[in-house]
């Protein structure tokens, strides 16, 4: 095993000089920083104590000036209002002086300087100033006058001296802070250029050692890699650098082994799939084929057998009217058997039609009210209402996009259900009804009729499906798989809810139409509609069934198997019209 840094992994040696580059740059910054808070020491001074300090020495002497004038001015006219500026000259002289000594901490030798003035200007006070005007208050203008000499003139000329002197000091001590601040500044200069060489001289660094270690090795590996991928799969690939290059090289080569390995197999199954392929051809061949037989066998039953079929029919009605009564009984039964025969195959294969057609002959989707459509369900089932005295109602329904025809039939097909399993001596109440869901129309096809139990809930939509046999209630077993066909050609979906208290709840779903998802997510519409439910508007024979409550999207009805007329639950409901 490698030792030293040529074993380093890449992560150590990326870690090592960030590490060292991490040190110079907080060691640079903990200098600027120092630096940096004795600039904002010396600036601070500059700013806030030698600057207001030269103010300050200049008003000191303004006050003197003040004081010397007044003195002066007094001894001449003897006027004691002469002597305010005097007054106010030594009290600004001693605010100053205050003023000036609290600023004078890191000055030790302006404070001296304050000091000789302060001490100056009191000698002249007590040596000139005050005697004059002790004379002038006693003694009148001429004695004032007589004691300001040329040798009162040279102290007072000291006094000023003093203060030249100290302002001396205080702009000694300004340009001393200045120099400071511009070498702390130059400093930071050099402080900063230094921690910028150090990043180039370091990213410098790290783009030679990613040259050397990453860039080089990866380059190498790709090429063996590409020679590889252009099909020499017996070349070995061998990697170099960092260990985890190497690592990944040998990773990458017990792949091209495995591959390799491998390559036999995918070609073996790539000939099983080429021959599955061809037999799946000639299966979608087959396919069409029958399809096209379908098709003619549609029409043959849609055209050729109707016409056997209708004349089997009529000529058995023929006898049957023609010889009833003239031969014996079983003679009558077997005629009615052929006559029953006849016409259950002729709806047989209209019904095997028209499933057949669903979805194959379409006039394309176009926005359907399904008012309008139970309007036209009520009118085909209203023979069949009025023979079982039975009560149609709908709740306001919405407009869908879909075939019209087809939605016709779906809920003349429920509808009729409805109808013909419907418990004896009771009126049958059907209710239609819908709500949104999302972004779908669920709606519901209820009555209370016979019901169903839950374990045949899924099979009453399977074509020739039936519970009851053909005597109890008369159909073909096709009516409930025409919906779900039509249902599921709509894009939706149709089932039995088995949680009603009564009857049977046939719901299925349709996709709405975007404006009336988008007026749901504002909130008044659902609330409007289901108003609108409550109201019942738009029956076929007025009033909502009181038994009845509204549910949501409905489904078709099963027939019964274990149930017979005797039994009191078949109502004896001929085929529905339409």
């Amino acid at each position: 095993m490698k030792t030293g840094v040529r074993g380093w992994s890449l992560r150590q040696r990326v870690v090592a000089l960030l590490a060292v580059v991490g040190v110079l740059l907080i060691g640079l910054a903990a200098t600027e920083g120092l630096l940096a808070a004795r600039n904002r020491t010396q600036v601070d001074a500059l700013l806030n104590k030698t600057g207001p300090l030269r103010v300050q020495a200049q008003e000191l002497l303004n006050s003197l000036l003040d004081q010397e004038t007044a003195v002066r001015g007094y001894a001449v006219s003897g006027d004691r209002a002469d002597l305010a500026p005097y007054d106010a000259g030594v009290e600004q002289e001693t605010t100053v002086a205050a003023s000036m000594r609290r600023l004078l901490d890191d000055y030790p030798r302006v404070g001296a300087e304050l000091r000789e003035v302060e001490a100056r200007a009191e000698q002249w006070r007590q040596a000139v100033a005050i005697p004059v005007i002790i004379a002038t208050e006693r003694e009148g203008t001429a004695a004032g006058q007589a004691l300001i000499t040329e040798a009162a003139r040279q102290q007072f000329d000291g006094v000023r001296a003093a203060v030249d002197d100290l302002q001396a000091e205080i702009l000694n001590a300004r340009e001393s802070n200045a120099r400071e601040v511009r070498r702390t500044g130059n400093l930071l200069a050099v402080l900063l250029i230094v921690a910028a060489l150090v990043v180039v001289v370091a990213g410098a660094l790290l783009l030679l050692s990613l040259d050397r270690t990453v860039v080089r090795p990866i380059t190498v590996l790709a090429d063996e890699v590409r020679q590889v991928a252009e099909g020499n799969f017996q070349h070995a690939i061998s990697g170099a650098g960092p260990p985890e290059f190497v690592e990944l090289a040998d990773n990458v080569d017990a792949m091209r082994r495995r591959i390799a390995a491998d390559l036999a197999e995918v070609r073996e199954a790539r000939e099983r799939i080429e021959w599955v392929n061809s037999q799946l051809q000639r299966q979608a061949e087959e396919l069409t084929r029958s399809n096209r037989d379908l098709e003619q066998f549609a029409y043959v039953a849609s055209h050729d057998l109707q016409e056997p079929l209708r004349k089997v029919a009529s000529f058995c009605q023929l006898l049957q009217r023609r010889y009833a009564g003239q031969l014996d009984e079983r003679a009558d039964q077997y005629i009615a058997f052929a006559v029953d025969g006849a016409q259950r195959m002729q709806r047989l294969i209209n019904d095997l039609l028209a499933f057949s057609r669903i979805g194959r002959i379409t006039a394309g989707f176009t926005e359907v009210d399904l008012n309008k459509v139970m309007g036209d369900v009520a009118g085909q089932t209203e023979a069949a209402r009025q023979y079982a005295d039975a009560e149609l109602t709908w709740s306001e329904l919405p407009v869908i996009r879909g075939e019209e025809p087809l939605l016709t039939n779906l809920l003349a097909n429920l509808v009729s259900n409805s109808l013909k399993f419907r418990r004896p001596d009771v009126p049958p109440k059907v209710h239609v009804s819908a709500r949104l869901v999302g972004e779908e129309w669920e709606i519901t096809c209820q009555d209370n009729g016979i019901g169903i139990e839950p374990e045949f809930a899924d099979k009453i939509f399977v074509i020739f499906q039936r519970l009851h046999s053909k005597d109890a209630y008369p159909g073909t077993g096709i009516g409930l798989a025409i919906v779900k066909k039509i249902v599921e050609y709509h894009g939706g979906r149709v089932w039995v809810d088995t949680d009603v208290p009564e009857g049977t709840a046939i719901r299925f779903t349709l996709p709405a139409l975007p404006e009336d998802v988008e007026a749901a997510a504002g909130g008044p519409a659902d609330a409007d509609r289901e108003a609108a439910d409550g109201e019942g508007t738009g029956v076929a024979e007025a009033g909502a069934p009181d038994a009845l409550p509204e549910q949501p999207v409905g489904a078709d009805r099963p027939e019964r198997a274990e149930e017979s007329p005797e039994g009191g639950r078949t109502g004896g409901m001929r085929e529905r019209v339409g």
